[in-house]
């Protein structure tokens, strides 16, 4: 078959800028063919390259004595003791869940379990965070259907416990919802591995999936805005098959037994072309791929095709040839396709040949580590203006005004679709805080969380940024954990625009502040710009995903209030109402400055908490909703009462920062404020758990009827 001539249509539709076409012929001083031009198209994207991102996120802290790998591989390690270690990753699948929301969602589930399993790791957790538009926008309903659907058919096929995640509504999603997807998995320390290609002349093997025309061109797809032709993108939209994958697993960490594994690496973004290239690139070698012998499930396949494919449930390794036997029937076994397409060369080349003629031959480092980079200009996000007056307003209306939102009320309607006790060792599942999981056979435990709130980071980007990591080391505290590291995964709008880059280089500077102060280094992560339907971009969402390790002799913080336990506050409160969930959902404002986030007050804090847990019964920190909020998500856990001793509005709905809820017995109380005496922290008696309502000063309802309402919520908008 022909290829098609290149034009300049065909470039701009590869979303390739002149300036960078102009380099393609500077490096090759010649024309590109068609086959050349997509896999340029695809390393060089937005998704594949990191060009736009690239020079902001070398400064973000990304080593610590508990780091064994950190970015660029498929995902973080963290040592947890004894020879263990997690590893794990957040990455979206934006674009494609827009487009088509179940498979975007459950081909994002399938390929963030690949890139945990892919280091030599058997995955244990899973979390999502998903952002929706208007609760009654007429896409919404079935984006939420979709997308919630994907998530749990894939992830309860596969058998991976979802313990935590977000669901957030918000009209700057109407035109583009976000599907972060998080797993977790498990390792010994001297068991894992990496994609470097190493040795020349050894097999490039082609393992799992037949390859289809699903997904082709995806990754560029997912670098571009959305505009009135998304419609015609649906075909660049992966199919995914949990089944196989779980084959896939099984098979991996088999054949890792072996010593048969030299590297390997996923199948993702850009399929065969960036998987090839970042292992050559990686090991400074080059690659040659046959691609006769890649096996297809559609005949006629083009090189194009089969280089860009995305089709799911694929790797690519590098063989040590005295296995080669011993490899192919682990995989025989598992009736997975195990196919030699290739193998490593010591010239710097990406050589593709199909049937005897050569349809690229291109010098390898140029795809991937000289790909462009850029600094684009921005421009700081300017200081919000100062918040004007908030009434007072009833603290049972105002509490009722959140749980009527999907944002606050109970998302169980949500997590009730996802299974979150397969592997029998889930401690905690979603509902309240942070996920806990039993590190099977051993007395550890793991905590895992997902946090940010894009009001806050849309207002100002460097406190926003901050408060993302502070409220996933709160929320990993609040569990008794000692927050080990982070995952990233920055979704942002169109970065050529000054405004949108500013947000991202305000937030990434708050980030980087953050997990220096709170030792929680970015171990893994992922960047999503483009993020815009016809110019209108997202609310800015740097969601962190954290792990955080309950060692081995330490009790986790997993009990629920009881009758006449004390409610204790850690932590000052000045009544912040600034784009806070009050003034969103009460008062439909969205104005004033994010809360400051005191770093040094949040280490003091969570070490006050984790120092002192024999006294603590339960514990929750202070976010969205405040002390109001977290009061009753705490007496709906422990199916009691709460009398809070206010009803001033921001002393029950500000959100400031670094503040905790604790309930516990009496004596305890006087324990813990002792010791908050010695440490120097302030922690104040605000009320009482007991009885059956809720009071906030002289305002109260039945428990019972505001959890009615709270758990009526989503079955009502979206049932």
């Amino acid at each position: 078959m022909q290829e098609p001539a290149i034009t300049e249509e065909l470039i701009a539709a590869h979303g390739i800028k002149p300036d960078e076409y102009a380099e393609i012929l500077r490096i090759l001083n010649r024309e590109p063919t068609f086959t050349e031009l997509g896999i340029f198209s695809a390393m060089w994207n937005e998704h594949c390259s990191y060009k736009s991102s690239k020079i902001h996120l070398k400064t973000l802290p990304t080593t610590g004595p508990q780091v064994i790998c950190g970015p660029g591989e498929n995902a973080g390690v963290v040592g947890i003791g004894d020879g263990q270690a997690v590893v794990f990753k957040m990455e979206s699948h934006n674009h494609p869940s827009y487009i088509e929301p179940y498979q975007g969602a459950a081909t994002g589930v399938g390929g963030i379990l690949r890139d945990v399993f892919t280091m030599g790791a058997r995955p244990i957790a899973a979390m999502n965070s998903l952002s929706f538009g208007e609760k009654d926008h007429p896409k919404t309903r079935r984006l939420v259907h979709g997308v919630v659907e994907g998530v749990g058919g894939y992830g309860n096929a596969f058998g991976v416990p979802t313990v935590g995640g977000e669901v957030r509504f918000h009209p700057a999603y109407n035109g583009n919802c976000l599907v972060n997807a998080f797993a977790a998995g498990l390792a010994d320390t001297d068991k894992i591995f990496y994609s470097a290609a190493s040795g020349v002349g050894r097999p490039v093997v082609y393992l799992g999936a037949k390859t289809g025309r699903d997904g082709v061109g995806g990754a560029t797809m997912a670098s571009a805005e959305f505009d009135e032709t998304i419609e015609e993108k649906r075909p660049t939209v992966q199919v995914g098959d949990p089944f196989t994958e779980k084959r896939l697993m099984e098979a991996t960490l088999e054949l890792m037994q072996t010593g048969a594994v030299i590297s390997i690496q996923d199948m993702g973004a850009a399929g065969l072309t960036c998987s090839a290239v970042e292992m050559g690139d990686k090991g400074g070698l080059g690659i040659r791929l046959d691609l006769e012998n890649v096996p297809q499930r559609e005949t006629g396949m083009t090189a194009y095709e089969m280089m860009l494919s995305e089709s799911q449930e694929r790797m690519l390794m590098v063989l040590d040839p005295a296995k080669e036997a011993e490899a192919k029937a682990v995989f025989d076994k598992w009736d997975l396709d195990f196919a030699i397409v290739g193998e490593t060369i010591a010239e710097d080349r990406f050589l593709i040949m199909h049937n005897g003629t050569c349809m690229a031959d291109l010098p390898l480092s140029k795809l991937s580590s000289s790909a462009p980079e850029y600094d684009r200009p921005h421009v700081p996000t300017p200081q919000a203006e100062p918040l004007e007056d908030v009434p007072q307003i009833d603290a049972i209306d105002a509490l009722k005004a959140l749980l009527a939102s999907p944002n606050y009320a109970s998302k169980a309607w949500v997590y009730d679709q996802y299974d979150s006790q397969v592997m029998a060792d889930t401690m905690r599942t979603p509902g309240f805080g942070a996920g806990v999981i039993r590190v099977h056979g051993t007395e550890k435990k793991l905590a895992f969380t997902s946090d940010v709130t894009p009001r806050y980071v849309k207002a100002n980007p460097h406190q926003g940024g901050r408060q993302a990591v502070a409220e996933a080391y709160r929320n990993l505290t609040a569990v008794g954990a000692l927050p080990l590291a982070t995952t990233d995964n920055l979704n942002f709008g169109n970065p050529e625009k000054p405004e949108i880059m500013g947000q991202f280089v305000g937030a990434l500077k708050g980030i980087g502040e953050a997990c220096i102060a709170l030792d929680m280094p970015i171990v893994s992560g992922n960047v999503s710009l483009y993020n815009e339907t016809d110019g209108q971009g997202i609310l800015p969402t740097p969601t962190i995903g954290a792990v955080g390790l309950i060692a081995a002799g330490e009790e986790p913080i997993l009990d629920t209030p009881r009758e006449g336990h004390v409610a204790l506050l850690l932590g000052a409160t000045e009544g912040h109402l600034g784009q806070s969930a009050l003034l969103w959902e009460v008062f439909n404002r969205e104005d004033g400055d994010a809360p400051h986030v005191d770093l040094a007050a949040e280490r003091a804090h969570g070490e006050f908490i984790r120092a002192n847990r024999q006294w603590i019964r339960c514990c929750t920190d202070l976010s969205d909703g405040g002390l109001a909020l977290a009061a009753f998500e705490m007496a709906v856990a422990g199916d009691v009462g709460v009398q809070i001793d206010t009803d001033d509005t921001a002393q029950l709905f500000g959100e400031d920062q670094a503040r905790y809820l604790i309930a516990c017995n009496f004596d305890a109380a006087e324990a813990l404020m002792g010791a908050a005496g010695q440490a120097g922290v302030p922690l104040t008696t605000v009320g009482r758990f007991t009885g059956d309502t809720v009071r906030f000063g002289a305002s109260e309802a039945p428990l019972a009827d505001l959890r009615s309402q709270s758990a009526e919520t989503f079955p009502t908008l979206f049932g």
